[in-house]
């Protein structure tokens, strides 16, 4: 195994780094206690993709989108299990304790072909993160201060108010990316994890009123042609995979961290069935792809959603840190870079401005990268560490859950594209 060539790992510096996912993780002396596990959990599953679940149940069948929501929640917290094992196994063979991160694990399997397979996909996966942000921010500011029903189509200076506001945030997310260290700015990430789970109990109480007053044909099964499409937003909303290890670490009681992980992921899947459902209920097929934008403009809805886009505003230098260790590490040799983020956030900005929808966007983010991190590679890591131990069920089950994430991954990809770009089969 080649972790012992290599006992420090960049990745796991990477999560030294306080950011959205990673608020409550900070490296220190003191191991978590059992309800600090589970709010590091909680904070590192949800996230912003929970604003397009509604309009994912519209598409699939309010019925056939929980049972898929509960299905990767289910295989979701399967595959992060796989992971815990594969580096206890590890660390109990080599009979050393630093393997902190997916990257470590990724080195100590396959060498540095596992620690590049990784990066990449948490170099994408991150990007994505901070892609869907730019187009939340710019689409519901839009909604709030130009759309209205006598001018469905407005422009800013004759351009779509889209691309004012994305570019709007370029010159300032300069700013923000270019600070080398951002751990002070963690309490911003704390912050925005609180204000979305507000926005989320404002936005599902309106949904109860609204639909108490209201009547809609509800679809229940949406057919084989959107199950991908669903699939892909459903990996997205629990992408989490990368901080579980770290958390494990840091958890005081290890021998109680699967079952701390079961709870959050079964009360994490319940509130985003819930709030899927209410919002499809509530609005029927007028359901936005961002739900927000269905409470109308009025002053408590216009502040739920500046509030979000403060928060996502905000968010955006921390979540895009992962994706300067990795390339500054590659390019720079680890030196800290100024021009190599200016770039990258040149490169994520342009990508905003060419996708349309937000809820299209989750379901690529989350059918390519976000299927290749949370499920391929969990299980084959799982299956290379324990090839000799494992029974036949263990292996058909590591067996199908590679091949059938990757057939997921192509087609899901596939027809993701197939959405954004507005081609029809």
């Amino acid at each position: 195994m080649g972790f012992e060539k290599d006992k420090a790992s960049s990745s796991s510096h990477v999560l030294q780094i306080p950011r959205e996912d990673t608020p409550l993780l900070v490296k220190n002396h003191h191991l978590s206690s059992p309800s600090k596990t589970f709010a590091n959990v909680f904070i590192a599953i949800v996230g912003a993709g929970v604003l397009g679940l509604p309009y994912t149940f519209k598409r699939t069948g309010w019925v056939m989108g929980a049972l898929m929501l509960f299905t990767v929640a289910f295989l979701t917290y399967h595959c992060m299990m796989l992971l815990v094992y594969s580096r206890r196994k590890i660390e109990s063979h080599l009979k050393i304790s630093q393997i902190s991160s997916f990257g470590d694990l990724g080195f100590a399997v396959c060498g540095g072909f596992g620690r590049f397979a990784v990066d990449a996909m948490i170099v994408l996966s991150q990007a994505g993160f901070c892609i869907s942000y730019l187009i939340f921010i710019a689409n519901t500011l839009a909604y709030c201060f130009n759309y209205s029903k006598t001018n469905p189509n407005p422009t800013i200076l004759g351009l779509p108010p889209k691309a004012v506001y994305i570019w709007s945030c370029f010159p300032f997310q300069l700013g923000l990316n270019s600070i080398p260290t951002l751990t002070h700015l963690a309490p911003l990430s704390i912050f925005a994890d609180v204000v979305e789970l507000g926005a989320m109990g404002v936005v599902m109480v309106e949904d109860v009123i609204i639909y108490l007053k209201s009547s809609h044909v509800l679809e229940t099964f949406g057919g084989f042609g959107v199950f991908f499409y669903g699939l892909g937003v459903a990996v997205y909303a629990f992408e989490g995979v990368g901080m579980i290890l770290p958390l494990e670490a840091e958890a005081r009681d290890k021998d109680k961290f699967g079952k701390i992980l079961g709870f959050s992921m079964a009360l994490i899947s319940l509130m985003y069935g819930t709030f899927g459902v209410l919002g499809y209920f509530a609005f029927g097929e007028n359901t936005k792809d961002i739900i927000t934008t269905n409470l109308g403009q009025g002053l408590l809805s216009s502040l739920v959603q500046i509030g979000l886009c403060i928060n996502l505003f905000f968010t955006f230098p921390l979540m895009m840190n992962p994706v300067y260790e990795v390339v500054e590490r590659r390019l720079c040799e680890g030196r800290y870079c100024v021009w190599l983020r200016w770039i990258t956030v040149l490169a994520v900005t342009f990508v905003a401005l060419l996708v349309p929808n937000f809820a299209d966007f989750l379901s690529l983010v989350g059918s390519s990268v976000c299927i290749i991190l949370g499920f391929v590679l969990p299980a084959l890591f799982h299956l290379i560490v324990f090839k000799h131990e494992l029974r036949w069920y263990g292996l058909v089950s590591d067996g199908a859950i590679i091949l059938f994430a990757a057939v997921f991954s192509i087609y899901g990809t596939y027809s993701s594209l197939l959405e954004i770009f507005g081609t029809k089969e």
